[in-house]
């Protein structure tokens, strides 16, 4: 059986909980390096994972034998390190949003093409069961004519879950770039371009800072166009204080969808003809389960390194979905309705 042997630079919250974890308990994964800015960090999962610990990237992605790496650092490291580990002949999982601009995001995708190796962005929501299931049903005809939607992805904020609390480089704008629109937006542009099977061509945006200490973005509000005219919003936010908001609602021609909008059941589909099919999927995976979920991610990555098959995440689907992101920061700035190249 071939091992993956497994580097993981940034030993933050992301890192913790849902990579490393991942990686140690797929039989085809070694992790053997990790790295961090802060030594005594690394220093506790080189011992946890029998792993060689560095505190310089560039050093770490010199090794040879090193095949793949997990980019799991500020976003504004994002771009060079992983460009920096598909030159030295690495596949690459980097965390979102994969750039802080178009222009990075072409360097990555220019990379991987380059280097032959695989670039994948770490959208998780691809692989939550009822999100499957509802691009099936819409493809299918199942639903009829999508008429609109509406999407969220709101909690308290990253103090309560990053490694850093409070002082956490999300607040950053230098470090971060982006906010709750690069925190959780981005998933939501990623996971409506999956569902719903098309591209956004149109944006208008109110992205605010209201409830954070900081100069980032923890409040913002779209409205979403898509090439055959299907309209939507879609709200990421760091100011919902109580439980967290995941859901999607998909209205139809022949009835609505309810994705991870219940406890029980993450799909409810409600026709028209009055009928309604409650289904059971498995929840979706939050900040609050303790990475007790499996995101799917770090599965897929290694099968397709594994089998030499695209991932589903490549970095042009990245990259369309930062589109969308990077064109709302545009419209709430220029108050002007922006379209999506």
């Amino acid at each position: 059986m071939t091992t993956l042997k497994i580097a993981v630079i940034g030993c933050g919250s992301i890192a913790k909980h849902r990579h490393m974890p991942e990686y140690d308990a797929l039989e085809t994964t070694k992790i053997v390096a990790v790295c961090d800015i802060v030594e005594e960090r690394a220093q506790v999962f080189g011992e946890l994972y029998d792993a060689k610990v560095y505190t310089d990237y560039k050093e770490l992605l010199e090794d040879p034998t090193i095949d793949a790496v997990s980019v799991c650092t500020p976003n504004y490291l994002h771009a060079p390190i992983s460009i920096l580990a598909l030159e030295k002949g690495k596949h690459v999982l980097c965390e979102k949003p994969m750039a802080t601009s178009k222009k990075e995001a072409e360097a990555m995708i220019a990379a991987a093409e380059n280097s032959g190796k695989k670039l994948m962005i770490a959208h998780n929501q691809r692989f939550v069961r009822s999100h499957e299931k509802a691009r099936q049903m819409i493809a299918s005809g199942e639903l009829g004519k999508v008429y609109s939607f509406r999407s969220a992805f709101g909690h308290g904020g990253p103090e309560g879950w990053s490694a850093d609390g409070a002082d956490s480089w999300f607040f950053k704008k230098e470090q971060a770039f982006i906010g709750a629109m690069g925190d959780l937006g981005v998933h939501k542009t990623d996971l409506l371009r999956y569902v719903l099977g098309e591209e956004f061509v149109e944006v208008g945006a109110f992205v605010e800072t209201s409830s954070k200490e900081g100069d980032v973005d923890d409040t913002a509000v779209c409205v979403l166009k898509t090439e055959s005219g299907v309209i939507g919003t879609l709200a990421a936010s760091w100011s919902y204080v109580s439980k967290e908001d995941n859901s999607t609602i998909i209205y139809g021609e022949k009835g609505i969808l309810r994705l991870e909008d219940d406890p029980t059941h993450s799909l409810i589909a409600q026709y028209r003809n009055g009928e309604v099919v409650k289904y059971e999927l498995g929840g979706i995976q939050t900040n609050d389960d303790g990475g007790q979920r499996s995101s799917g991610v770090i599965h897929h990555f290694v099968n397709s390194i594994l089998t030499d098959t695209p991932p589903l995440i490549t970095g042009e689907e990245g990259y369309k979905s930062l589109q969308v992101v990077l064109s709302a920061l545009e419209s709430s700035e220029t108050k002007q309705i922006v379209k999506i190249s």
